[in-house]
């Protein structure tokens, strides 16, 4: 794990603290499985009506996990680098008696088979950790069975650049979309450094991972609203999330 990548770890542990301190509110909050948005599941219905198995890249506090199974799928193998946040997340699978595995690992590269997944889902904070979205994309094609999908729902790359303001939005005079990496400033904080990516290039990583882009949108609702904020850049006039189904293309 290079110096970059462990700062980062060290930021989510601490961060994923979070996790076990609201604990019972996330417990209800996952019993509830009401953590997917409307979007997902208009997007993710016809996938997960299948019984699908499924990965889920960057789990976090594993809550999108269980409400994935109580929205159809067989499944739910967690993936991610905090010890902590997956610890957490195992323990409200188990007190839920849902079918959500844990598994610590850096990412791309995790440590399962080739062809285990149906659909590999992520997002909500997730590529902004990847250094190398080829690898990622690379990796998904990996897990995936044939025509097996990737469902990702995430902050639009276009996020970095809004302040919030509440009374107008407004562009950070401190960062630009093609940067190719930040300082985090909000959650998790504490030095950790977010990778930016255009859009194009997530497409493209995509696309060159040997899968089939079925649906790409771009929405000006945030996935995540820090409390006592009311920024102007939520309010519709600006791109704050996106959402992509692809297909793993199968060949003769």
């Amino acid at each position: 794990m290079n110096p970059e990548t462990s700062r980062n770890k060290r930021a989510w542990e601490s961060a994923s603290e979070k996790h076990v301190r609201e604990y019972d509110d996330l417990l209800a909050q996952a019993r509830n499985r009401s953590s997917l948005v409307p979007l997902e599941l208009d997007l993710l219905g016809p996938v997960l009506a299948s019984s699908p198995a499924v990965v889920h890249l960057q789990s976090g506090h594993g809550l999108d996990d269980v409400a994935l199974v109580g929205a159809g799928a067989r499944s739910v193998v967690g993936v991610d680098f905090s010890e902590v946040a997956a610890a957490a997340a195992r323990r409200r699978a188990r007190e839920l008696g849902v079918d959500c595995r844990y598994v610590v690992a850096e990412l791309p590269g995790a440590p399962l088979r080739d062809g285990c997944a149906d659909l590999v889902y992520t997002g909500k904070g997730a590529l902004i950790w990847l250094p190398d979205l080829t690898a990622w994309a690379g990796d998904v094609a990996r897990l995936l069975r044939p025509s097996g999908h990737l469902f990702v729902y995430e902050a639009h790359p276009m996020v970095p650049l809004w302040t919030w303001d509440e009374d107008e939005p407004r562009v950070r005079p401190d960062r630009g979309y093609f940067d190719r990496d930040h300082v985090n400033d909000t959650f998790p904080a504490n030095g950790a450094v977010e990778r930016q990516a255009t859009l194009a290039e997530v497409v493209t990583a995509v696309l060159s991972a040997g899968l089939e882009i079925l649906h790409l949108s771009e929405h000006p609702e945030p996935f995540w609203r820090p409390d006592g904020v009311d920024a102007a850049a939520w309010r519709g006039r600006l791109p704050n999330s996106f959402a992509l189904l692809a297909r793993l293309e199968t060949r003769a």
